[in-house]
């Protein structure tokens, strides 16, 4: 199976969502082709370094493969969510989107001191809620030791502002 190939095949571009002007990379139809699922868990598990101790995903799209990573990796898996979505103590940020503005947010002590935490999530396009849950990351002590990610729209020039956190930037398919 050539992944690469594969995921292209069933990544659907929704146009004008969730704002005109915007090609929304679409996900959704990878779901259910569960062999390709499997595959992605397998590849994206090729980055994952040992000494990785917690998968930090990001809502929602984030969770899909973060938690079936973390799972056959045996590692810790802890959510990063749109504000208000976690029942315990919170510590947000808010950031700029490519189309608007957000606010995501982590429980408190889910890391700390000497942890070091792969963040991952399905796309990286102007890297402003990577960058976001870097800064959550940081904030709690512990250390941003990659950035994981499904796909990569690599025209709008990201990698760049993830340096500054962390050069360890993986991502299986580049538009």
């Amino acid at each position: 199976m050539n992944i690469i190939k594969e995921i292209k095949n069933n990544v659907r571009d929704v146009i004008d969502f969730p704002r005109k002007g915007i090609v929304l990379k679409d996900i959704t139809p990878i779901l259910k082709n569960a062999n390709l699922c499997s595959e992605i868990v397998k590849e994206l598990s090729k980055t994952i370094d040992a000494d990785i101790t917690h998968i930090a995903g990001i809502e929602s799209r984030g969770f899909l493969f973060g938690v079936p990573l973390s799972i056959e990796n045996h590692i810790s898996f802890i959510l990063i969510r749109k504000k208000g979505k976690l029942p315990y103590k919170t510590t947000a940020i808010d950031y700029d989107l490519e189309y608007g503005k957000a606010t995501i947010e982590m429980n408190l002590n889910d890391v700390g001191p000497g942890d070091k935490v792969l963040i991952h999530d399905d796309l990286l396009a102007t890297g402003g809620t990577a960058m976001a849950a870097a800064q959550l990351i940081k904030g709690q002590g512990a250390e941003v030791v990659g950035f994981s990610f499904l796909i990569e729209l690599a025209f709008l020039n990201a990698r760049p502002s993830l340096d500054k956190y962390c050069s360890n930037i993986n991502s299986i398919v580049k538009y």
